[in-house]
């Protein structure tokens, strides 16, 4: 008896040890992790919470003590590290964010320290969706079925008749309100605090879209759809305001996606906004190394936003326009807004879309110079040799060039309106560029070479239509026009125009990309544009033109990789790529006209994150607004890397070996940009010395986080090795 009962002790007895054993390893696996060493320009340690180590939540680091306003993130590693590299000398508030928490308390500190931070659990699911990209709060807003399509007018249910199917209507809710400012924004699915909790949401709705500039501008957007559309955003906003969440959950940093190092500077003004940012030479990306960043402000000031990253300084230099009677953008009209009242913020001329640099660190951008009426020599009867094929009215947009060296300006006129703009890798170095709409119908270049000899800017420019060889002999040949029909003794002109431009890093081809009923409010589709110059391409020129397959539509924006391959982003919800090389059929022909004739060529990814309310069809909510595919791997992903400008998912993407790495700009709330630009400042420095550069560029900087003190952003972007890589 005694000696069953000394078993049973020990049995007990073991069991407890065993039990005690179990518990310490959990506890220890538990643990905060080992100590962080930390270097004289820096800060880690390790990020822990109520459940043990946070993994994949990000800590900032902020710093009003530098010339601008300068912060840096980084991405805890699976056991709650952190390491924050090379911070310039200064005093940081330091703070933890992440999915399915809410901000920790900053912390000042000082670098060369070590700080273990403290996570904070959401206390609902209401609190911790604040913190989830607006694409989840977007992809809410509901979507007409189907079974609405086509529209049946004002007199029936509300939708106009050229919303021929639902994709025309995403494409629209996309390409012309998405892409000029994040919709899912806190400042844009939330009412109240705008126009007060007694205006019905319908007619916040009505008075939101006529506040501000950009009125007109909305105004025509809300035509295309008719009124169904204002009914169904009050309803969006209606159902957020009683309390429904987001139904996906964005997942927390995973793999590679912890080794992304985020810094950051504030440029330019709070009344300001940025398009796009240029850092270097695309074909040659060591170009301007080390050197200043140049930022690209559109309708909103003529000022020019420069950023020396050495020097963590920010300045600004004005762009001139030739005519004093250029317009202003404080000529739109104006309706009342909740932020700034009845000023009008905006009052740029120059109307400053896009800038490039060339391989001597020039910056040309597109800009305006002069009111929209062309000179004569564009028009009807001039002996300019793009004028005698296709005589140009007006042009709302032309080019200009600042040489950092001098400090001077040169303004070049230009019959086309320009947009987007790329250099060829030719002999002349031109300057091909896209038009943004498909009303002109041409595509323009300027030979840079021959301008610089003479300074002549009529004999170096021109342009072509766009025309397909219908008739299938090789060559272009007279042609019929986009609204009629086929000839088979001619060729066919397609009413199309670039918007996104990318001259072929294999060939003398140049790719363009052509927009959607959405944004061109023309009954026409999207197209993959392919054009060959020719000796003499006023006359010569030849157009491809492809569609995506069925599952696909609304191209926007385009880059070609080193094997020539197309990339293109879709409204449908889509990365794509085209490759010419899988064709297997004829390229020209009558079947040509119809760009369905190569759907072999097409592979479409589609983009995380969920699909809109009412939508069934394969695809996301994801908006992206252009692409740019890394081909020297300034990012550290490896060359040859396509990524997308995912502004719903406040992001930055890349498709690697098929698989999406999504690089999350946390801070502030509402990243939206608009292109990205990859530079090697040293390469034999590893990680530490390349990068993406970008800026923020929605239009409407004060719906996001900071609010009317916000100012726009310029954002470098590394991929290191691992989490605490120095």
């Amino acid at each position: 008896m005694k000696k069953s009962l000394h078993v049973q002790i020990a049995v007990i007895a073991g069991i407890a040890l065993c039990l005690t054993g179990a518990g310490s390893g959990l506890k220890a696996q538990r643990a905060p992790a080992s100590a962080v060493q930390v270097g004289s320009t820096e800060i880690g340690g390790v990020v822990t919470s109520s459940k043990g180590p946070e993994a994949g939540v990000w800590v900032i680091a902020e710093t009003t003590d530098l010339p601008t306003k300068f912060a840096k993130v980084v991405v805890t590693d699976d056991q709650g590290r952190y390491l924050i590299p090379e911070l310039p000398k200064a005093s940081y508030d330091v703070w933890v964010r992440g999915y399915g928490l809410v901000d920790s308390q900053k912390v000042k500190t000082e670098i060369g320290r070590q700080l273990n931070l403290t996570a904070v659990p959401a206390p609902s699911a209401a609190a911790a969706a604040e913190y989830y990209p607006g694409v989840y709060w977007y992809s809410l807003l509901q979507i007409p079925p189907k079974s609405e399509f086509p529209g049946s007018g004002l007199n029936g249910n509300g939708i106009r008749e050229i919303m021929k199917t639902q994709h025309y209507w995403i494409d629209t809710v996309k390409n012309s309100c998405q892409s000029c400012h994040a919709l899912g924004s806190k400042g844009m699915r939330t009412l109240e605090k705008e126009w007060g909790a007694t205006t019905s949401s319908l007619d916040a709705w009505t008075h939101r879209v006529q506040a501000g500039q950009a009125r007109g501008n909305m105004a025509l957007t809300l035509g295309q759809f008719g009124p169904k559309a204002l009914s169904l955003f009050a309803d969006w906003t209606d159902r957020i305001a009683r309390g429904e969440l987001p139904t996906e959950k964005p997942q927390r940093p995973q793999g590679v996606e912890r080794n992304v190092v985020i810094s950051m500077w504030e440029w330019s003004m709070a009344k300001a906004y940025l398009h796009d940012a240029i850092s270097t030479d695309k074909r040659n990306p060591r170009v301007n190394a080390n050197g200043p960043i140049y930022g690209s402000t559109e309708e909103s000031t003529d000022m020019v936003p420069v950023l020396d990253p050495i020097k963590n300084a920010a300045l600004q230099i004005k762009h001139p326009y030739r005519d004093p009677k250029t317009p202003s953008s404080l000529d739109l009209t104006h309706g009342h807004s909740p932020y700034w009242g009845d000023e009008p913020i905006w009052d740029g001329h120059t109307s400053i879309h896009n800038p490039i640099m060339d391989e001597k660190g020039r910056v040309w951008f597109t800009a305006r110079i002069r009111p929209d009426a062309n000179p004569a020599y564009c028009k009807a009867g001039s002996d300019h040799p793009s004028a005698k094929v296709v005589p140009l009215e007006t042009s709302g947009r032309q080019l200009s060039m600042y040489d950092p060296k001098t400090g001077k300006w040169s303004l070049i006129d230009t019959c086309f309106s320009t947009q987007h703009l790329y250099f060829a890798k030719d002999a002349n170095n031109t300057l091909w560029t896209s038009a943004g709409g498909p009303a002109s119908g041409v595509v323009g270049w300027l030979d840079t070479k021959l301008y610089e000899q003479t300074g002549d800017e009529v004999k170096s420019q021109g342009w072509t239509p766009l025309i397909i060889d219908t008739n299938g002999n090789g060559k272009r040949d007279a042609y019929v026009e986009a609204n009629q029909p086929l000839d088979p003794a001619k060729d066919k002109r397609v009413m199309a125009a670039f918007y996104g431009v990318q001259p072929s890093p294999i060939d003398d081809s140049i790719w363009g990309q052509s927009m959607d009923v959405g944004f061109s409010r023309m009954d026409q589709p999207g197209y993959i544009l392919r054009l060959v110059p020719g000796p003499n391409p006023p006359q010569s020129a030849l157009t491809e033109v492809y569609l995506p397959p069925d599952e696909g539509y609304g191209s926007r924006g385009i880059d070609l990789d080193l094997n020539g391959v197309v990339w293109t982003t879709l409204s449908s919800g889509h990365f794509a790529s085209f490759d010419r090389r899988k064709c297997k059929g004829p390229l020209n022909g009558p079947a040509a006209a119809t760009g369905k004739h190569c759907p072999e060529g097409w592979t479409l990814y589609k983009y995380p994150g969920p699909q809109f309310k009412g939508v069934t069809d394969p695809g996301s909510a994801e908006h992206a607004y252009y692409v740019w595919v890394d081909r020297y791997n300034t990012l550290g992903l490896g060359p040859n890397v396509p990524l997308a400008m995912t502004n719903g998912g406040e992001a930055v993407t890349a498709l690697v070996n098929g698989k999406f790495v999504v690089i999350r700009i946390p801070y502030p709330l509402g990243f939206f940009s608009k292109n990205v630009d990859g530079r090697i400042d040293n390469p034999n420095a590893g990680w530490k010395g390349k990068g993406l550069w970008t800026t923020l560029g929605t239009r409407t900087v004060f719906h996001n986080e900071g609010g009317t003190s916000s100012r726009p952003k310029v954002y470098k972007i590394q991929m290191r090795p691992d989490p605490l890589a120095r």
